[in-house]
């Protein structure tokens, strides 16, 4: 028994007699002297109580940092505890360590051990470093498809990882179904308490690519709307529903239980600190927002509308404390990129192609004052370079950001890339980089395309290329990841520049077959089973 760890009495005779760790390994929020480690103990993730077939008592986990894969030389070494209370999950803040390095963690419990994680360090203040390669992803619904886009981007190796939202759905099977039907079925009801939370958090951890893609690299995560209920604002549901402040709780608890987020983030009842700020370095500051706890309710009922309330100057998507706090930070940035990761659609997008402006009442168009407050604050400020990256609408975009939309002469002060789901919506469709209707009237809306994917960037002093990577189909556990377009933003120069694109999706490749699918399972996370590998008994912190 480690010291001060302690369980009830009746529960010492239960041992965990198969792998606890089936819902892998995370990284995140790295500071230049470390970073969070996240795992939680599951013997059966889908039980309906959501404790994931654990008995009630405390486990002992222990935990590594290593310089090497093979675990060498071990840097960081301790023991956390995992209880029931907390659906079995551990959160380490590892500190002490060397600003801008590469690093290597596992986990071990009641004689299991996990695959090797591979995480970085933030670089140190006062330093540019020559490059970052970072992925931003959303919107992964378990049954629309298979999530070969969490796989894809592993084997593009970033070194930072934002997930923009919608990590979960909330629904119950045959609630929500893609065109040509789910590949997969959610367990269990409707998300609406804790156990439920839990249960479905569990059932997408539980899946080999989702895991790969923490395993990779640091994350650094916000919440959109289904990880509690569909188009929430602060404490008021989409559809009238009683006990919503108590399944608001229930949310928020189990999101920190299975993201690797510090414990400033902890929540306390219906709130929870999730806007944040981490710098990489004087290369780039990532201001991490929360458009869903603190906004006003949709205008005009939600939905596509032209709408007053829309441009009310009284009314915010991000509340007053956190647009403040996001000026006063372009005020003080030093970085060459401010980079805003965010939920919804921050450029202008009309709809209508006659005089009415008919937007969407749940993106920044429906709080148009909010967007200028903060556009206008960027611009003040005098930030080097804007980019705000967005989740939320199921496809790729590329816009340039304005103070005034409605100019098409109007210079661009900033920019916006937007990442297709992993899977949400199913395969999606293949189009023209410029195909898109709305772009006729929408000019600075530069680029759609509605196949699922990801972005990744290559984020340097000079500039940030953004590579739109996208899947044929989610339907295929073999289905290859392609650039369908890619995107270039010069240093000082806002607005994007189209610097190449695959003109149509190449064709499929043959099926790999049955063995190849478990060889790819097999390799889910940086696990080494080498000769070489340090035992963990031998291992001297």
């Amino acid at each position: 028994m480690v010291a001060g760890l302690t369980a009830p009495a009746t529960a010492a005779a239960t041992p965990v007699r198969q792998d606890p760790f089936t819902l892998g390994i995370a990284s995140g929020d790295p500071w230049p002297d470390g970073f969070v480690l996240w795992t939680r103990l599951a013997v059966d993730p889908t039980a309906p109580d959501g404790h994931g077939g654990m008995p009630n008592r405390a486990y002992a986990v222990q935990w590594q940092v290593a310089t090497d894969r093979r675990f060498h030389h071990v840097v960081r070494a301790g023991v956390a505890v995992a209880r029931p209370e907390h659906a079995h999950s551990v959160h380490v803040t590892v500190q002490g360590l060397h600003a801008g390095r590469e690093y290597y963690y596992r986990f071990r419990s009641e004689g299991y051990v996990t695959a090797v994680g591979r995480t970085l360090t933030a670089p140190a203040r006062g330093t540019t470093p020559r490059e970052l390669s970072m992925s931003f992803v959303s919107c992964s619904q378990f049954e629309h498809g298979y999530f070969t886009a969490y796989r894809r981007l592993a084997e593009d190796r970033p070194d930072l990882v934002l997930h923009l939202g919608d990590y979960q759905y909330e629904y119950t099977k045959n609630t929500y179904v893609a065109p040509g039907g789910n590949v997969r079925d959610h367990d269990g009801p409707e998300t609406t308490d804790l156990a439920s939370y839990r249960q479905r958090h569990a059932q997408y951890k539980s899946d080999p690519d989702l895991q790969a893609a923490h395993a990779v690299a640091p994350w650094l995560v916000v919440w959109d709307d289904h990880e509690l209920d569909n188009n929430w604002a602060d404490e008021i549901p989409e559809k009238p529903e009683d006990g919503f402040l108590d399944r608001r709780a229930a949310a928020f608890q189990a999101y920190y239980e299975n993201m690797p987020l510090r414990a400033s983030s902890k929540p306390r009842g219906i709130d929870m600190q999730l806007f944040r700020r981490v710098k990489w370095g004087e290369l780039a500051t990532f201001h991490m927002l929360d458009t869903r706890q603190y906004r006003d309710d949709q205008g005009c009922g939600d939905g596509y509308k032209d709408c007053p309330a829309a441009v009310d100057p009284k009314r915010s998507i991000t509340g007053e404390r956190q647009e403040k706090w996001l000026i006063d930070g372009f005020r003080r940035s030093e970085a060459r990129w401010d980079i805003l990761g965010q939920q919804v659609f921050f450029a202008q997008r009309d709809n209508n192609q006659g005089p009415l402006k008919v937007t969407s009442m749940d993106s920044w168009d429906g709080y148009v004052a909010s967007r200028d407050r903060i556009t206008r604050g960027w611009v003040d400020a005098r930030v080097r370079n804007a980019v705000v990256l967005t989740g939320d609408v199921h496809a790729h975009w590329a816009s340039d950001l304005k103070l005034n939309y409605d100019d098409p002469a109007a210079p661009a002060v900033g920019s916006e890339l937007v990442c297709s789901s992993i899977s949400t919506g199913g395969d999606g469709a293949d189009s023209g980089t410029t195909a898109h209707p709305w772009l006729t009237w929408n000019p600075h809306l530069r680029f759609q395309n509605n196949l699922r994917g990801y972005v990744n960037t290559t984020i340097t002093r000079e500039s940030m290329v953004a590579d739109f990577r996208t899947l044929r189909t989610v339907r295929d556990h073999e289905a290859q990841a392609f650039t369908r377009a890619q995107f270039t933003i010069e240093d000082r120069k806002p607005g994007l520049h189209l610097t190449g694109e695959t003109p149509q999706a190449p064709a499929p490749l043959a099926a790999a077959g049955s063995d190849a699918v478990r060889s790819r399972a097999a390799t889910a996370a940086t696990a080494s089973s080498s000769d070489d590998t340090v035992a963990w008994e031998t291992v001297r912190p």
